[in-house]
C-alpha cells in the first residue's frame, strides 16, 4: 500500500502558560503524526491540553519547547507575522462558538478571510457563494448571523474556514453550542468535506458521538496521549 504523505509532525511539544515554579504545563511533551487526508479526533476531558495543542499547530501560539512542522513550515521558528501569513494561507478554524462577525452577512463572513488575503471583492464573493451551495446555504447568503440556527452559524463558520482553500482544518470542538441533530449534521458535513474534497481534519472533542466521523483518534489526558494509535470506526 502507498504511504501517505505526512501533513502534520508534532514532535516532543510542551506548553507552560506562566514561568517559575507557579508554571502550569498544559502539554507535557506530545508527539503525533497526521497523514494528509486524514480525519483525526483528539479526545479528552476538558483541561486535558486538546485546544492547547490546536491552538499551537494553528501557529496561534508558539510551543515552549518542541518542533511542530505542518504543511512544510516549521511553525516553532516562525516570528508573529509569520505565523499569522501561515494562519491565511494554510490552516481554516471553527471553533464552538462560531466566531461570525454579527455587522456581516453570510456572504461576507464567508469571504472575509479571501478579500484580507487580498482577493478581488467580485472573485471573493463567488468563491464565498460556493462554499455557501456546498454547505447547503445558499438561500442563508444575504441573512445575517443572528437570523441563523445554531447549525445554520455553525456550517458558515466551515465554509468560511474553507475559504483560502487550506490543506488544514482545525475543529475545537465544534459540536458544543448545538443539539444532537444539528450537531450530527455538522459532522456529517466534516466527514464529507474530508472525503470529497481531501482536506485534512483535526478534531478536538470530548463526544464520544463527533468522534466517530474521525478514521482516528488520539486521546490526551493531563497533557499526554494516551494511545497515539488508537482507532475509531469511519463511519
Amino acid at each position: 500500500m502507498e504511504h501517505m504523505q505526512s501533513i502534520l509532525q508534532v514532535e516532543r511539544v510542551e506548553k507552560t502558560y506562566g514561568g517559575g515554579q507557579h508554571g502550569v504545563a498544559a502539554l507535557k511533551g506530545v508527539s503525533l503524526e497526521v497523514e494528509a487526508g486524514g480525519f483525526v479526533a483528539l479526545m479528552g476531558p476538558s483541561g486535558c491540553g486538546k485546544s492547547t495543542l490546536l491552538h499551537l499547530i494553528g501557529g496561534m501560539e508558539r510551543p515552549t519547547r518542541g518542533r511542530i512542522t505542518c504543511a512544510g513550515v516549521r511553525l516553532d521558528t516562525l516570528n508573529e507575522s509569520e505565523r499569522a501569513r501561515f494562519r491565511r494561507k494554510s490552516v481554516g478554524f471553527v471553533f464552538q462558538f462560531f466566531n461570525l462577525l454579527p455587522t456581516l452577512t453570510v456572504v461576507e463572513n464567508v469571504a472575509l478571510p479571501l478579500l484580507l488575503d487580498g482577493v478581488s471583492g467580485d472573485v471573493a464573493r463567488a468563491q464565498a457563494l460556493a462554499l455557501l451551495e456546498r454547505v447547503g446555504l445558499s438561500a442563508r447568503e444575504t441573512h445575517f448571523p443572528a437570523e441563523l440556527s445554531g447549525g445554520e452559524m455553525q456550517r458558515t463558520a466551515v465554509a468560511r474556514a474553507l475559504a483560502a482553500q487550506p490543506p488544514l482544518v482545525l475543529a475545537d470542538e465544534p459540536t458544543g453550542s448545538l443539539d444532537s441533530a444539528n450537531g450530527l449534521q455538522v459532522m456529517q458535513l466534516l466527514a464529507t468535506l474530508n472525503r470529497e474534497l481531501g482536506v485534512t481534519i483535526l478534531l478536538a472533542t470530548h463526544a464520544e458521538e463527533a468522534a466517530r466521523y474521525a478514521t482516528r483518534t488520539i486521546r490526551l489526558r493531563d497533557g499526554l496521549i494516551e494511545d497515539p494509535y488508537s482507532h475509531a470506526a469511519a463511519l
